[in-house]
């Protein structure tokens, strides 16, 4: 049964209908109105005036398999922090859709255009492409991560195939690298703002965590501030009384007013984002039955449109600098204001919705806070507004903070939506 929690007026959240996006004819040309509710075509499914889009037979296991290895990788090292993993995970899974697409096409290419021989292994590019981002990035995992290199190839064929594979998804990761190397990652940024009233102060000593990450050039959209939320409010103004009221009454670590479940949904959303979500998009693999070409299609929209709307978040963190409540679990390192979290949550819930044309997410999640938790949820709505209330029980945020970052994943993902990673159809 799936998990629903009643908004404020106590109605549940109805499901959305899913926007519709473009759909590119080969060349680049919009065809004559041309917004069509497609998302991922069926195999075989043909339009007018096109050719039908088989299925791709090579196996999508393999972008599931090193989605889950960048993920434990970049967890695992503890040179970055968390933020940090977000964007590097978001430049394999570039890698990986470019390698495959120019083998499979279908699909317009991230800022690539080179394509593989005929009858290269979509498999083996793949493989090859987030081996080669990963290793660059975190070279002190090599040794495991050529181990997993070669237990992949190993379940593929030998031959020329599988060559040229490997040869152009070492291509594919060689241009993303190539994109990514000034982007501006580690900049000699701190937060420096003076502790006056309503600014964050550090906690423990510990500083502003990545406070670069805002002034990182974005992969998709044009800049941080393409999607910046609103100000904050006033700390004299009706609307944030209220939500300081909020959040001292359900948000602090010994509340008398908060009840089991919302403790309980506070704790499940409290974890790790970027292991959560990612392995939730793995299960979308085998729930959807995508064919590698929809596999890498789907982790590469998400991931980088997170990426982005993060860099969006983390700027507007750094530019606002908004103080904190003592919340219920340890207060993060880094601003109040926008929510990290319920930007993740909203661009992989309209992702979804919009790249499967469905307002059924069919989405499993797991807690990596509370172990052995799940979740089931088909319907977007619902999901938001648990993610919402989440963080305002654990003390983390206050509501406006979470429905700003909210309504920045739901627009910065139908914006990337509709210039990247569009079907293209050949002409009949």
């Amino acid at each position: 049964m799936d998990h629903q929690i009643s908004s404020a007026d106590g109605a549940v959240p109805a499901c959305r209908a899913p926007r519709r996006f473009l759909v590119r004819r080969t060349g680049g040309v919009l065809a004559a109105a041309a917004v069509l509710a497609i998302g991922i075509a069926a195999p075989g499914t043909s339009f007018a005036g096109t050719t039908p889009v088989p299925a791709s037979a090579e196996d999508p296991a393999v972008v599931s398999e090193w989605n889950a290895i960048a993920v434990a990788t970049l967890a695992g090292d503890a040179t970055t922090q968390p933020v940090e993993d977000i964007l590097y995970t978001a430049f394999v899974q570039a890698a990986v859709y470019n390698a495959v697409i120019g083998v499979e096409g279908r699909y317009t290419p991230y800022r690539f255009h080179a394509h593989a021989p005929r009858g290269a292994s979509a498999q083996a590019a793949a493989v090859a492409a987030a081996h080669q981002v990963l290793v660059t990035y975190v070279p002190s995992a090599q040794a495991a991560l050529d181990a997993s290199y070669a237990a992949s190839l190993a379940q593929i064929p030998a031959g020329k195939a599988k060559a040229q594979g490997i040869e152009f998804g070492a291509r594919a990761a060689d241009s993303v690298i190539r994109l990514r190397a000034y982007d501006g990652r580690h900049a000699d940024i701190q937060f420096t703002q003076p502790p006056l009233p309503g600014v964050w102060r550090p906690t423990s000593g510990a500083a502003m965590s990545a406070p670069w990450l805002g002034f990182v050039t974005p992969l998709l959209v044009h800049s941080a501030t393409q999607f910046a939320p609103p100000a904050p409010l006033a700390l004299t103004s009706v609307r944030y009384t209220r939500d300081f009221a909020e959040v001292k009454a359900l948000g602090s670590m010994n509340s008398a007013a908060r009840t089991p479940d919302q403790t309980s949904t506070a704790q499940f959303f409290s974890g790790n984002p970027l292991v959560q979500y990612n392995a939730a998009l793995r299960d979308q693999v085998s729930v959807r039955h995508l064919d590698i070409a929809d596999a890498a299609r789907m982790f590469a929209a998400i991931g980088m449109s997170v990426a982005d709307a993060e860099i969006s978040v983390w700027h507007a963190k750094y530019i606002y600098g908004l103080w904190r409540w003592a919340p219920l679990i340890t207060t993060p390192p880094y601003p109040e204001y926008p929510s990290g979290y319920n930007a993740f949550n909203s661009t992989v819930a309209h992702g979804l919705e919009n790249l499967f044309q469905t307002r059924h997410l069919q989405l499993t999640l797991t807690s990596t806070a509370v172990p052995g938790v799940q979740r089931h949820y088909d319907c977007g709505g619902a999901l938001l507004q648990d993610v919402v209330d989440a963080r305002v029980w654990q003390g983390i945020h206050f509501r406006t903070a979470d429905t700003a970052a909210r309504d920045i994943g739901a627009q910065l993902t139908a914006w990337t939506l509709d210039h990247y990673f569009q079907p293209i159809h050949q002409e009949g």
